[in-house]
């Protein structure tokens, strides 16, 4: 099997490779490109491979401009810290659509998966080759969270919290009320059990519901300072510098 893998953050890229190579170390990943722009030109001039692993959000755009300027018909699978684009990524030729941050168990699922795909069906046959993998835009986000207050515990929609924060290994839930509540879990977790469509992580400690920003201002060291619609916050909600770039097209989309 030959694979391309198309990602422009070096350490997911790395890690990309490893993950690969872990799952089967006969792969041989034909190249590691960066942007819509290098992408293009390669496809362009070299033989295609037999699967492309491809981030949506590269240096110069999204990578779905790649198909308005070249053509090909080789598989894909989708690795992308955003679920809205499941739909437009679903219009191509999708194996499937991991999210962020991957996993060698969620890799190992989607090269199987296009592995029995591509016995089971002749080169030409990708309608109905799409039509088997409708079900992999079927994501399912936790939608409560049992908090605790004390001895208390309390069932909170997700729709209600207005962030998470974490202190040393401790991570409070915050509601839309200013209440805060105490969960057992951890930022990690956190990250891939939410919808990214409304929930982003600011930074090490803080994890916000797009839906209780009000004001997004500078701060210092190239860092943002985001102000919180009715809620006095207890910690200062900041977007770290290596974030803000992934915050704009966050809130953007």
């Amino acid at each position: 099997m030959t694979i391309l893998i198309v990602e422009d953050e070096q350490l997911a890229q790395e890690r990309l490779q490893l993950l690969v190579k872990a799952y089967d170390a006969s792969i041989n990943i034909v190249g590691c490109l960066e942007s819509v722009e290098e992408t293009v030109q390669w496809l362009n001039t070299k033989p295609h491979p037999d699967l492309i692993l491809l981030d949506i959000h590269l240096s110069d755009g999204q990578s779905f401009e790649i198909f308005k300027r070249t053509t090909t018909q080789k598989p894909i699978i989708f690795t992308t810290a955003y679920e809205n684009y499941a739909i437009d990524a679903f219009k191509l030729f999708s194996v499937d659509y991991i999210l962020k941050p991957v996993s060698a168990e969620a890799l190992a699922t989607a090269l199987n998966k296009y592995k029995n795909l591509a016995t089971a069906f002749a080169p030409k046959d990708y309608q109905l080759l799409m039509e088997q993998v409708k079900d992999n835009f079927s994501v399912n986000y936790k939608s409560r969270f049992l908090a605790k207050v004390g001895q208390r515990l309390f069932f909170i929609a997700a729709s209600e919290v207005a962030y998470f924060a974490a202190d040393n290994k401790i991570v409070f839930l915050i509601d839309k009320e200013g209440n805060r509540f105490v969960i057992n879990t951890t930022m990690e977790k956190l990250e891939t059990e939410l919808n990214p469509k409304d929930f982003f992580r600011l930074n090490r400690k803080i994890i916000i519901n797009a839906g209780v920003i009000d004001q997004v201002k500078p701060y210092q060291s190239n860092r943002l300072k985001l102000h919180l619609k009715g809620i006095a916050a207890q910690e200062e909600i900041i977007i770290s510098r290596e974030r803000v770039a992934d915050f704009k097209q966050w809130a953007d989309a």
